[in-house]
């Protein structure tokens, strides 16, 4: 027989919340079931319209003080078809996007699915050891929050970002948050105290129109061509500076990957204008001000009429401390060495 948590998780990733239509009401009346199953509290916040934030509550003995959140998200990213997770059943197959996105494909021992790390399962997670500390008859001090947030994967701009700013949010008193981290496949968990500024930034090129048959001069292909190179140089120093230092992590440097392109209207026609996306992580440790000037710099070299937008910019590094001072770190860490 499952594990009813194993069975929980896979009735979770069948409930389809992938982008760019995730079902939320499915996710959310799910999760609200288990909630009243443990006993727990729960309220649903609609911060915008179709975006619920929904909070399940352990209530503490001593409410006054700080809480606890542990928060995860209900949404994921599209998925594309993939080969070779059929291995061992008749060799490798395409797995549809639609069997990907709401329903698991089950190997040995192992579950597929959207969602299945980033990040159903630390939901779940979550649950399922308050479901244990509850049988254990356990109870604290510090009451304990669940909040599952609905758009994550899209910046959390309709989701996070606005519950933060209402009084549901500052009711809950929060002094310590867990939030999702890396996968692992080992028994070996990294613990993440500092997160990476996301910046999502789209860079447009004007440049002059024409057919197609033509060398049409200070075209906004050629414009974009030099933006691009730029950017994408930038990347593999990043890249080549990981893989020479042993010292450094995928969290000291910086990620940055090319995502869209967008422009042009037929064939034989010169388009006015070209747009490139890009999302770009940067570490804590790095200058965001110089940073940004060394990206106004690459889009002023590839001519006149070249302009960027942020889509999304994080500017706060703040960093949780890992001294022994802290009076969080001190707990969770102790409580690690205990374990």
């Amino acid at each position: 027989s499952e594990d009813p948590s194993v069975t929980l998780f896979r009735e979770y990733l069948r409930i389809d919340t992938v982008h760019p239509k995730p079902d939320y009401d499915a996710a959310v009346r799910f999760l609200e079931r288990i909630g009243t199953d443990l006993g727990l509290a729960c309220q649903k916040v609609e911060v915008c319209q179709g975006c619920v934030v929904l909070i399940l509550t352990w209530q503490g003995t001593n409410p006054r003080l700080r809480s606890v959140l542990l928060n995860s998200h209900t949404d994921v990213v599209p998925v594309f078809e993939v080969l070779g997770w059929g291995k061992g059943r008749g060799g490798a197959r395409p797995c549809p996007s639609a069997i990907m996105a709401a329903v698991p494909c089950r190997g040995p021992g192992n579950i597929y699915a959207r969602g299945a790390q980033d990040m159903k399962c630390v939901s779940i997670q979550y649950l399922e050891a308050i479901r244990r500390l509850k049988a254990e008859g356990k109870c604290f001090a510090r009451t304990i929050h669940l909040t599952f947030v609905p758009d994550e994967e899209m910046g959390g701009h309709k989701g996070m970002e606005m519950f933060v700013q209402r009084p549901e949010f500052r009711a809950l008193n929060v002094g310590f948050a867990l939030d999702e981290g890396l996968a692992s496949p080992s028994d070996t968990f990294s613990v993440f105290y500092g997160e990476k500024s996301p910046w999502w930034i789209k860079v447009k090129c004007v440049g002059s129109p024409g057919h197609g048959s033509r060398f049409i001069s200070n075209t906004a292909a050629e414009k974009l061509h030099k933006v691009i190179n730029s950017f994408l140089a930038f990347r593999e120093s990043e890249k080549q500076r990981l893989k020479s230092d042993s010292s450094l992590t995928l969290g000291d440097v910086t990620s940055l990957n090319l995502t869209m392109l967008e422009g042009g209207v037929s064939f034989n026609v010169v388009p006015s204008e070209m747009a490139a996306g890009f999302d770009i992580r940067i570490p804590p440790t790095v200058d965001l001000k110089a940073f940004e000037e060394q990206g106004a710099a690459w889009c002023r070299g590839a001519g006149d009429g070249v302009t960027y937008e942020f889509i999304q910019k994080y500017m706060d590094q703040h960093v949780t401390s890992t001294e022994e001072s802290d009076p969080w770190w001190k707990a969770f860490s102790g409580v690690c060495r205990d374990m």
